[in-house]
């Protein structure tokens, strides 16, 4: 057997291109092929996993809308289409959609859904024929939680091809020496950590706006780069928070899992169903964190983080709920850092509703 993961860029940023490159190595570890195809700003060019794992990136003309353009896509399916037995799409990605169907590849699908589209809405105008398209073409569909699969509007008629996958990851080994040099740069100050791309629907505005609601030991710090950044470094300055949050740009794979380890609680403000679970979250649950999320309607988010349990959920974009619950959380961490364990009661309960 030989399967594709289809969608996405690289380098790898975000968490749906995360799952993409995590089942190519999973699946190719087992010995079975597996490739993940995906478009790059940069260099293209092909990454040997193992002797059955490749991701193979091909040159993008320009981003637009989050999407990236990249003909060669196309190109590459169509002279490769037979050699796949299963490819497997990752959604929302116009591009993979499209060079699916362009190439006239006749063997099975796999649709996972990671979201709805949300925010591009003028774009979702031209792609819905498209995604009507794909949802007819798939063999099946896999969603990340059982709530977001119920809650699709788009995924109403087509129930009986949903399965959920809740996501998974390795847990994260942070390194004490980096946590506790992290430490001493906050000595006495409770760390609340934010972890993603400085965009409207993370939420971040709202967790800046929390900051000058809580006690002063808090000190917020946000990891991530994005086209919010000048806004939110004038924001934290027009505020007189400067000594308070921290803006740290993006932060590399090799110095997270140091900034997981190092903080008090993890902390997830998004405000948009886009946020469809929040990989985030099971890696401070990994380590013991517990986590402060939000209630989106219709989105995993709040189902991965269990009410009472692994933290607390807020209302979306209001930050004085999203204060409350971080010092609830703070004030009671003997009852919310339970970690893997919390992972995997969140897990059993899963297996045994269905």
């Amino acid at each position: 057997m030989k399967i594709l993961q289809l969608g996405k860029f690289y380098p790898i940023r975000g968490g749906v291109e995360k799952v993409m490159r995590d089942l190519t190595e999973g699946i190719s570890s087992r010995g079975i092929h597996c490739d993940m195809l995906c478009a790059t700003m940069e260099e293209p060019g092909v990454i040997t996993l193992n002797d059955f794992g490749r991701i193979i990136c091909v040159k993008a003309c320009t981003k637009k809308a989050a999407t990236m353009i990249a003909p060669a896509m196309v190109s590459y399916l169509r002279k490769h289409k037979k050699e796949y037995d299963i490819i497997h799409v990752h959604h929302p990605d116009p591009m993979a959609a499209l060079a699916l169907m362009l190439s006239g590849y006749k063997g099975r699908v796999v649709l996972h859904w990671h979201s709805d589209i949300v925010s591009q809405k003028l774009l979702f105008v031209f792609y819905r024929p498209l995604q009507n398209w794909l949802l007819r073409r798939c063999d099946t569909i896999i969603g990340t939680s059982p709530v977001y699969l119920e809650s699709s509007p788009y995924l109403a008629s087509y129930q009986d091809k949903c399965t959920a996958v809740p996501i998974g990851i390795t847990p994260l080994n942070p390194d004490p020496d980096k946590i506790q040099k992290i430490k001493s740069r906050y000595p006495d100050e409770t760390i609340a950590l934010c972890v993603g791309r400085l965009v409207p629907y993370k939420g971040m505005e709202y967790l800046i706006d929390a900051a000058a609601l809580l006690p002063e030991r808090f000190h917020i710090v946000i990891g991530g780069s994005g086209p919010l950044y000048v806004h939110f470094c004038e924001k934290i300055d027009e505020m007189g928070l400067g000594d308070r949050v921290t803006l740290l740009g993006y932060v590399s794979d090799s110095d997270i899992a140091a900034w997981f380890g190092a903080c008090d609680l993890f902390v997830l403000p998004s405000v948009m169903k886009t946020e469809a679970f929040g990989i985030v979250q099971i890696e401070a649950m990994s380590i013991g964190k517990p986590v402060v999320a939000t209630k989106i309607p219709g989105s995993g988010v709040s189902w991965v983080n269990k009410e009472g349990v692994s933290g607390k959920n807020a209302v979306p974009g209001d930050a004085k709920a999203l204060a409350d619950a971080i010092l609830s959380v703070t004030e009671h961490q003997e009852q919310f850092g339970k970690g893997a364990g919390t992972l995997q009661g969140t897990l059993s309960d899963f297996s045994n509703d269905r």
